[in-house]
């Protein structure tokens, strides 16, 4: 089964990543966003953004998956 990187950007600009087993990235971002698996996330830093999201990424931080959740 592929592994996606799920993306989430929260509360202070703060972005953190996990890994997580799944059949598409659509798949991967529910899983976590819904809490269906239990995960490790990776404190990668500060970004300015908008809204909270989850979303999978490539290794060059690219959205993959076109499906966004979370607020905006």
């Amino acid at each position: 089964m592929p592994v996606f990187t799920v993306l989430s950007r929260v509360d202070a600009y703060v972005d953190y990543t996990c890994e997580v087993e799944a059949d598409s990235a659509e798949e991967a971002v529910d899983l976590v966003y819904e809490g269906h698996v239990k995960v490790a996330w990776k404190n990668q830093g500060v970004t300015e953004f908008d809204a909270v999201r989850v979303s999978a990424i490539d290794e060059d931080w690219n959205d993959i998956d076109d499906y966004t959740r979370g607020k905006g």
